[in-house]
């Protein structure tokens, strides 16, 4: 399906991306979607946690309500 996408199929979507959020939003969307990938390759390289690591994190002392 997007084999046939040329170099001039990439500056028509260009445009049409430019047009719809205008130049003044775009390197805030550049910023978010950055911010977004970081967040993701972070999540994901993240080890995998053992359920003895997680067990100490949700166990929480119990109160006696007075």
């Amino acid at each position: 399906m997007l084999n046939n996408l040329t170099g001039w199929h990439a500056l028509i979507i260009l445009a049409i991306v430019l047009l719809v959020f205008g130049s003044t939003k775009l390197p805030a969307l550049a910023k978010s979607v950055g911010q977004s990938m970081r967040i993701l390759k972070d999540e994901v390289s993240d080890e995998p946690t053992t359920d003895a690591q997680t067990a100490d994190l949700t166990q929480v002392p119990y109160r006696r309500a007075s």
